[in-house]
């Protein structure tokens, strides 16, 4: 018999899951978080609550994602996943989550007209509320005294000001998560089924950029070529259905978050009637940060047991073989649709780190899907203290990645992740706006790591096309 969560009746053992496995075995490999819960009880109470509240997402979706990731790997789709860093329970407004939902379409319909086939639309949200840090605490000096609180982890486990009860780690936060996430999913949802009109004509999107001093006459013709070409494309294809382009085609929208709070993941792990195995309901795809994804370590141990497709961030310090070996016990059957890898190696290591780890999971015959992120690898700090980063460094990861698929031959660079939203931030420094370092203080409000903007996100996928149509030839 494997243990079910806090609420679920036992059931016999599952074919599909790992012998001995089950939602809480992580809790037996030791330490998995940077921050404690003080109050147990609260915390058992919490868990139990969202064990027996409804799921956020269903088996049948994910099964769906899988089939699409399977394409994906053979390259006949493409992956698209973006949006914050870390969301915040007061973020959660119609006109913040529209703003999300509004640029990531915008780009997967360059990025479909560029590169001939399906794009996977997947968000960082509804669930993005965890947050690792570099360390567990923080030391900030408070009315003259130097004071140690822990570190803000996001809001789904403390709260971003700096004082002993915001920062204490509270269980009941987990709560608020699911609500809000569920609030994010049913917007969403609602917003797709109708259709964003508007936002399939390219004429009516704001392509401002393309007139900053930044970009070439032949990039700015080059951008305008591609978006008349799109627009009649578009308009061809409502006059052959005699219906709009969101009647002839729905916009499916899948979800993703780093699983970092694993009380949360395995309290909506959940069997579901006439499917075997175990399904993380609370998201899509939920991914295993950089920090997290030691061979031994507890966050391995719970993934390895569930039915989603798993993300798995790459550094530049993996060792090939222990890529391998991630791969084989998150995947030991070696089904299709099931790992993506998504690499966050830096523009300085992408030529020297990257091949090696293609080839030796290429060489064993593992069936994974390539996607780039372009944003982890490349952070840096202003001369004032001000986490950004390089638009230019952004692009030259990404295409030094294209680059080294397109060598190694195969289906090559298989999707992209940002950090971006469609507000009108300042955060990242560069693109055809120009915005430099003394920019950035006009509307810095990422609570974690900078995002790109809604300009730097569109020039982005306008850039991505212009790769794509080269790679199609």
């Amino acid at each position: 018999m494997t243990t079910a969560p806090p609420g679920q009746p036992e059931r016999a053992s599952d074919p599909r899951a790992p012998q001995g496995w089950s939602p809480a075995a992580w809790t037996r490999k030791g330490e998995a978080h940077q921050f404690a819960y003080p109050d147990a009880q609260a915390l058992s109470r919490a868990v139990t609550r969202l064990s027996l509240l409804p799921p956020l997402v269903t088996s049948w979706e994910i099964h769906r994602l899988r089939h699409e990731i399977a394409e994906a790997q053979e390259g006949r789709r493409f992956l698209l996943q973006g949006g914050d860093c870390a969301e915040t329970l007061e973020e959660c407004t119609s006109g913040v989550i529209a703003n999300k939902l509004k640029i990531l379409i915008q780009m997967s319909l360059v990025l479909v007209h560029a590169g001939r086939k399906p794009v996977i639309r997947m968000g960082r949200f509804a669930g993005q509320y965890a947050k690792p840090r570099s360390a567990p605490t923080e030391s900030r000096t408070v009315n003259g005294q130097e004071v140690e609180l822990p570190s803000y982890f996001g809001d789904l486990i403390n709260a971003a000001p700096f004082t002993p009860e915001a920062r204490t780690p509270d269980p009941d936060r987990m709560i608020q998560g699911y609500q809000h996430a569920a609030l994010t999913l049913n917007f969403i949802r609602s917003l797709c089924d109708a259709g964003f009109a508007d936002l399939h004509h390219p004429e009516n999107w704001d392509l401002r950029f393309f007139q900053h001093a930044g970009l070439t006459p032949e990039l700015r013709i080059q951008y305008e070529a591609m978006s008349r070409d799109l627009a009649g494309a578009l308009k061809f294809m409502e006059a052959l259905g005699e219906r709009s382009v969101d009647a002839l085609s729905r916009v499916t929208f899948f979800t993703s978050h780093e699983a970092l709070n694993l009380h949360y993941e395995s309290a909506l792990s959940r069997r579901v009637p006439r499917r075997e195995g175990w399904f993380n309901l609370s998201t899509h795809m939920p991914w295993i940060g950089e920090r997290t994804r030691r061979l031994d370590g507890p966050h391995i141990e719970y993934f390895r047991g569930i039915e989603n497709p798993v993300g798995i961030k790459i550094g530049p310090d993996i060792d090939p073989v222990d890529l391998l070996n991630l791969v084989d016990k998150l995947n030991p059957r070696n089904e299709p649709g099931k790992i993506v890898l998504i690499t966050r190696l830096g523009a300085a290591n992408v030529a020297r780190v990257l091949p090696p780890l293609v080839q030796i999971v290429r060489s064993a015959g593992k069936r994974v899907l390539w996607v780039c992120d372009p944003m982890h690898g490349n952070g840096i700090t202003t001369a004032h203290g001000v986490k950004t980063r390089s638009f230019d460094a952004i692009l030259k990861d990404l295409e030094q990645s294209f680059d080294v698929h397109q060598r190694l031959g195969g289906p090559g660079l298989g999707g992209v992740h940002f950090e971006l939203t469609g507000e009108d931030v300042t955060e990242c420094v560069g693109g055809a706006s120009g915005l430099g370092e003394d920019d950035l203080s006009a509307n810095y409000t990422s609570l974690c790591d900078p995002r790109l903007n809604y300009e730097q996100s569109m020039e982005l996928a306008f850039l991505l096309a212009g790769r794509m149509r080269q790679a199609e030839g």
